[in-house]
């Protein structure tokens, strides 16, 4: 094995511990290895999407984005300990995303329904004192808006391939039943009634005082080692050169075109390439197919 791919295994091995955690070969057992029918299969965009590494810069994006709402970032301050455990956060929504996509459909029901016994236990109050719910279907339909969208829209930017016509509609709509089964409503089906609901929350959306430190913690002082801080670098500028100019001046971001060409661009699809080159494919496409294939 010669230097160059020994260093590919390195950080890779380095990613997936963050993005996986210790456990992560028992994860990867429960969402490849068990028999059963899965939601999707390789042949359908979003399989193809949500493995790509385009996912990494579109997660940064859809954290800021999401940040927005008041009533998502006070149960996200005030719930989710992601101070605490930022890796444990992020490790339970990769682990999320993976089976709903990949796993079998018992496994991502059950996940499902954990998740929906957390939203039920969470509620509070916005830092103007309007109270919230993590159950509210529109708030969860928020949360998945600007989830969906992000993840579209890095990959549009970054992914390995165009898509061709009619994919980023069927990637929206691969999506929403999952949206739904967590208690959302009424969810987009089509990128064009996606990039409608998100305008539709504008009124809605502010930047808190949570959500400016949210940013300071996502792009200043990221609980990331020195040495790999370059790279998640390269995937933020990637996420905020993606965002709607109206987010990133409400969150205080570059906004300018010299930032986007020089910086926000180059940057992301690097930061990007690097974590394309260092992963083995993380749709594991052939590891499993339908059964009367």
């Amino acid at each position: 094995m010669g230097p160059v791919e020994r260093l590919r295994l390195a950080v890779g091995r380095a990613v997936r511990s963050r993005v996986a955690g210790e456990d992560a070969d028992a994860h990867a057992h429960l969402i490849w290895e068990v028999d059963g029918e899965r939601w999707h299969t390789p042949s359908d965009v979003i399989w193809h999407i949500n493995g790509d590494a385009a996912m990494y810069s579109g997660g940064i994006r859809a954290l800021l984005l999401q940040s927005l709402h008041p009533a998502a970032m006070a149960g996200v301050a005030g719930h989710s300990g992601y101070r605490d455990d930022p890796w444990g956060r992020l490790q339970r929504t990769a682990d999320f995303i993976a089976m709903t996509t990949y796993g079998p459909v018992p496994s991502a029901l059950a996940l499902i329904e954990r998740v929906k016994g957390v939203h039920e236990r969470v509620r509070g109050k916005t830092d103007d004192g309007t109270p919230y719910r993590a159950s509210d279907p529109h708030l969860l339909a928020w949360v998945h808006i600007a989830e969906t969208e992000s993840f579209l829209t890095s990959f549009q930017r970054f992914g390995d391939r165009r898509l061709a016509a009619g994919e980023a509609d069927d990637y929206v709509a691969d999506a929403a039943p999952v949206g739904e089964l967590l208690g959302a409503e009424a969810l987009p089906l089509t990128e064009a009634d996606l990039r409608s609901a998100l305008e539709r929350f504008r009124p809605e959306l502010r930047a808190s005082s949570a959500a400016r430190e949210t940013v300071r913690f996502l792009l200043k002082d990221p609980p990331i080692p020195w040495i790999a801080r370059p790279g998640y670098w390269m995937l933020a500028a990637g996420a905020i050169c993606t965002l709607p100019q109206w987010a990133r001046e409400e969150l205080r971001l570059p906004t300018s075109r010299v930032f986007d060409a020089l910086i926000g661009v180059p940057f992301g699809r690097m930061g990007t390439a690097v974590i394309r080159w260092a992963l083995v494919p993380e749709s594991r496409k052939g590891r499993w197919a339908p059964a009367d294939n």
